[in-house]
């Protein structure tokens, strides 16, 4: 009787490789802070993020040989500092630059092995993110040098997440490097009326990156759920950074709130599920949590008018409060878009508020909001504006208005996902 023969089990992982996947890991979860620490050093952010690759180099080198240190974070840290001074000393301006830094490494040569005090590392988190969001920079160079730095993306991972060309990931990070240098931008956190304008930069890339995986401009996928996760991370971290800020705690109920949806917006296939057709089982009960308390906190934080993220988290803490699409306080929704209309004018903001009038008091009412809308330049290409409509169009009995509407919608959008469904919308129309 012959024995029958043994699946082959998985081969263990080497010590070295396990220890290399530790430092990566690592790595990844350190290098905003490496990099904030140590462009405060050579206030260059360029130089900072090459001498904290530099370090990562050195773990590898080191790690598998000697083990791995009680605490990896700052043996990353001290190395990365190690190497700025040493860049300091050989500079020409070695004496003024040296001065500079004295105040942050009293003995420049043997930096501590841990931060003196946590708090300065948390201040140079806060400056880095100010600076990768300077309005010197383009939008596009904003988003990917702050996924690049805070975010710990790679090139070819950001490239991937925006369906662009390594090559242009690329060179919009090296651009924006070299701005910054040139520009001489201050690595330091905006006071004054300064603040408000800066923080609405960084906020406004954190909401670009979400909205980006939330629902893809382009591409065959619908979602891009880790972009969505990449946001997230970075609103939470700004909100660890800024508790005092009821914007930057708006925002991060706001991706609570919408991220808590993500498991309902596709079907089986990946197509489109829209929020009326959602299975509400399927929300994440523990972001919708979470993104209550950061709209707790949010209101309790804001002294005057609130802002127009805490006023989208409101509307998105609407809808998670309802049972059904029907049993959303449309009313309530519609009265918050006219606060924001207010707060940040913007055509698609009355497109919204026209969608929860529709709700509220029906789709006559708000065909003429849309209809109102249709001249603006802004939305003369937004998909969005045509689909709402065919919407409105289907509801009042208009079915061959509607099909047009949902066709042309088709044809705006870059979405293949999102075309599917509007094509299909228009053959539904009778």
């Amino acid at each position: 009787m012959t024995s029958q023969p043994t699946p082959a089990s998985q081969p263990t992982p080497s010590r070295p490789d396990r220890t290399a996947g530790a430092i990566e890991t690592v790595f990844r979860m350190e290098s905003p802070r490496i990099i904030a620490g140590v462009t405060r050093v050579v206030r260059d952010v360029g130089i900072a993020e090459e001498l904290a690759q530099d370090a990562l180099v050195a773990a590898l080198e080191q790690w598998p040989r000697d083990g791995v240190p009680d605490n990896p974070g700052a043996w990353l840290m001290t190395t990365a500092r190690h190497r700025a001074v040493d860049l300091v000393r050989r500079r020409e301006n070695y004496a003024r630059k040296l001065a500079e830094i004295g105040r942050t490494l009293p003995e420049a040569a043997a930096p501590p092995e841990e931060p003196a005090d946590p708090d300065d590392i948390d201040d140079d988190l806060l400056r880095l993110v100010f600076t990768a969001c300077h309005p010197v920079l383009s939008t596009e160079a904003r988003t990917a040098l702050t996924l690049r730095l805070l975010g710990g993306l790679t090139t070819a991972e950001i490239a991937r997440a925006f369906l662009v060309p390594e090559p242009t990931v690329a060179q919009r990070i090296v651009r924006a490097k070299r701005t910054l240098a040139t520009k001489n931008v201050a690595f330091e956190m905006p006071y004054g009326p300064d603040r408000e304008a800066r923080l609405g930069s960084v906020l406004d890339v954190i909401y670009l990156i979400f909205n980006e995986g939330y629902a893809a401009t382009a591409g065959d996928d619908w979602l891009r759920p880790s972009l969505c996760e990449d946001a997230l991370r970075l609103a939470r971290v700004l909100t660890a950074l800024m508790p005092k800020e009821p914007e930057v705690h708006g925002l991060t109920a706001l991706l609570e709130l919408q991220a808590s949806r993500t498991a309902a917006r596709t079907g089986p296939s990946g197509e489109p599920v829209l929020l009326r057709d959602q299975n509400r089982s399927r929300w994440n009960r523990m972001l919708i949590a979470r993104g209550f308390a950061a709209l707790g906190r949010a209101e309790a934080t804001s002294g005057g008018a609130p802002g127009p993220y805490l006023l989208q988290a409101a509307i998105a803490a609407c809808h998670a409060h309802a049972y059904s699409y029907e049993e959303t306080d449309w009313s309530r929704i519609a009265t918050l878009y006219g606060l924001l209309a207010a707060r940040s004018p913007s055509p698609v903001v009355e497109l919204n508020r026209a969608v929860a009038v529709s709700m509220a008091k029906g789709p006559a009412e708000a065909l003429a909001l849309v209809d109102a809308l249709a001249g603006d330049p802004a939305l003369r290409d937004y998909h969005l504006l045509p689909s709402v409509r065919g919407d409105l169009l289907a509801r009042l009995g208009r079915a061959p208005e509607a099909r047009a509407e949902f066709e042309r919608a088709a044809s705006l959008t870059r979405n293949e996902r999102e075309r599917e469904l509007l094509l299909r919308r228009a053959a539904e129309q009778p």
